[in-house]
């Protein structure tokens, strides 16, 4: 499944010479929608995004300090509700709060796709279950919890990580051996053991390590909270702390956690928020082409 995201000023508030834009206002939950601030003048300091008691700093776009964007998560489990959004920034010295009501929708995700795994993979054993606790805990310290001030991407768009069929897509609903129930959390790509696996953008591998679910798995950090990362994989060909362009080799695809077959799990995290990654990717390449 692709998004075709048209991006439309479907709401525009202008005072004085400060001119607000959000790239969409329907927003399916788990995904992720954007905001743009220009200004005639510059703004002694980067304004804010404030949705659901979380604030969301802007940030300059190319520098400009009459221009930013922020891009903001909608949590999967979000109600379908309408939803207030507050933008604050200072203008002339003073403080200025704009609002917009924005109407969390329905993903429209698949229900009920059936996997099967080892009874080992859903029941876990006391081993298994601090084993999992502990990893879950290294990939927050090292991953969830970081927001990196600055853009990593150096303005580039994503890519897929490979070109392939996509046998399962983020969002779906899923029973695991007739009885536990998640969702998929990201998107399944079609691959055998060894196929080639690309980074989706330039950043930093903020991680590798050998999950019980996820198999061998890197997180690649593009900054100001994003984060890709690569599941199931074989090997890797990069290490922690190294620098990563758009389109490398980071590593091999494999079999390698909770799994029925070989694949790629591609998945995306956003201030420590899942979110589909493909329609991350239309969002945040649309507004790299719109606003230089």
């Amino acid at each position: 499944m692709r998004y075709l995201i048209l991006f439309v000023i479907l709401k525009t508030i202008l005072f004085s010479d400060v001119n607000i834009q959000l790239s969409h206002i329907n927003i399916k939950h788990g995904t992720t929608f954007a905001i743009i601030l220009q200004s005639d003048k510059n703004l002694s300091q980067a304004p804010n995004v404030i949705y659901k008691n979380k604030t969301f700093q802007m940030f300059t776009i190319k520098g400009s300090t009459k221009k930013y964007r922020v891009f903001i998560p909608v949590d999967y489990y979000s109600q379908k509700q309408q939803e207030n959004v507050q933008v604050v920034y200072k203008e002339d010295g003073l403080l200025r709060k704009k609002n917009f009501k924005i109407e969390i929708i329905d993903g429209g995700y698949k229900q009920n796709e059936i996997i099967k795994v080892s009874k080992g993979k859903v029941t876990l054993s006391n081993k298994n279950k601090k084993r999992s606790e502990k990893e879950y805990d290294i990939v927050y310290k090292n991953v969830y919890s970081k927001i990196t001030p600055y853009d990593l991407t150096l303005n580039n768009t994503f890519q897929d990580p490979l070109y392939s069929k996509i046998t399962s897509n983020y969002g779906n609903a899923r029973i695991y051996n007739g009885k536990t129930k998640s969702y998929h959390t990201g998107t399944d790509y079609r691959a055998k053991v060894g196929t080639d696996i690309y980074a989706s953008n330039n950043g930093v591998v903020a991680l590798t390590m050998d999950r019980f679910y996820l198999g061998k798995v890197i997180y690649i950090d593009h900054g100001r909270g994003a984060f890709s990362y690569y599941s199931h994989m074989s090997s890797f060909k990069v290490k922690e702390g190294q620098k990563v362009h758009k389109g490398q080799i980071i590593g091999k695809s494999g079999k390698t956690g909770r799994i029925t077959g070989p694949h790629l799990h591609y998945a995306f995290r956003l201030y420590n928020t899942t979110v589909d990654p493909l329609q991350y990717a239309e969002v945040y390449n649309k507004i790299l082409k719109l606003y230089q």
